[in-house]
């Protein structure tokens, strides 16, 4: 029994069936004789409804999760070059990319019978911009092992919005005190690598933001074709019940026709034995008369 198979197994569940699954594997850990990993599995916590729809969009969606890394990457490159412009463009693609994701995970949801609400959203969400913000927390959310929602650094949204707000002909000059000191030619070559690459970067993800809203137009198509073939089946089914009622009670008609038919057939049968008797002794008393004034 290996732990990360475990764990993976453990919170790729929803969260009702979590608890049961982690006390079966570490009862099976102690009878393979391993209390270590026994202990190791007891201390998994069970996820959040919001953890649970992050690790679910990691687990179900795995072609999504580079794309945020990448744009992750870009905005701290440019946000520590102090990039304004960049950082403009890359905000732009972050708020975007942000609520495609969103938006996905909460379908996932509820494909996977577990709807989430506009708060559990939120969450998500804030998990995701955790992720553009820290590297740590991108890494905790990659592995698809969240127990609790993550929140975004303090500092980097704050400095991201900024640039965002700011204008280029309004920005503060920094002091002298503050100013940063003009970097050699090695560290301007290193500073406009990292922007090339995170342009790189925030291309790739405009890239994958782009498939990833065809996905989702296609996915509502395909829900909206659903909830139309439903509609059109319940029409039937109601059709049907309809029919089968005024059937069963047609065939309730029928039966107590058909009992009325047979008590009437006996009736008239009983009738008939006693007229057939009435006329027998009829002609017999004729015949009895006849036989009398012949002698």
């Amino acid at each position: 029994m290996d732990f990360d198979a475990v764990a993976d197994e453990l919170y790729a569940l929803r969260p009702e069936e979590f608890t049961a699954a982690r006390a079966s594997a570490v009862a099976a850990a102690r009878t393979a004789g391993d209390r270590e990993l026994a202990e190791r599995i007891g201390t998994l916590r069970k996820p959040s409804l919001a953890a649970w729809a992050s690790n679910l969009l990691v687990r179900s969606r795995p072609g999504d999760v580079e794309p945020l890394l990448r744009l992750g990457e870009g905005l701290r490159h440019a946000h520590h070059a102090l990039d304004r412009t960049q950082l403009r463009e890359l905000s732009r693609q972050q708020h975007a990319l942000i609520r495609a994701l969103s938006a996905q995970a909460r379908q996932l949801a509820v494909e996977a019978g577990h709807p989430i609400g506009e708060g559990v959203q939120r969450e998500v969400e804030n998990t995701l911009h955790a992720v553009l913000a820290d590297p740590g927390a991108a890494q905790a959310w990659a592995s698809g092992r969240l127990a609790k929602p993550l929140s975004a650094a303090v500092g980097f949204p704050a400095v991201a919005a900024s640039a965002v707000t700011e204008s280029a002909g309004t920005q503060r000059r920094p002091s002298a005190a503050t100013a940063p000191s003009r970097p050699g030619r090695k560290a301007g070559e290193e500073q406009r690598r990292r922007l090339a690459q995170a342009r790189r970067d925030a291309e790739a993800a405009d890239r994958e933001l782009r498939a990833l809203k065809d996905e989702a137009a296609a996915a509502g198509k395909a829900t909206e074709e659903a909830k139309q073939q439903v509609s059109r089946l319940q029409r039937r089914v109601d059709e049907l019940t309809e029919e089968l009622a005024r059937t069963r009670e047609e065939h309730q008609q029928a039966r107590f026709a058909e009992r009325s038919a047979r008590e009437r057939a006996r009736t008239a049968d009983r009738r008939v034995r006693e007229a057939d008797r009435k006329a027998a002794t009829a002609a017999a008393q004729l015949e009895r008369l006849t036989s009398s004034d012949d002698r």
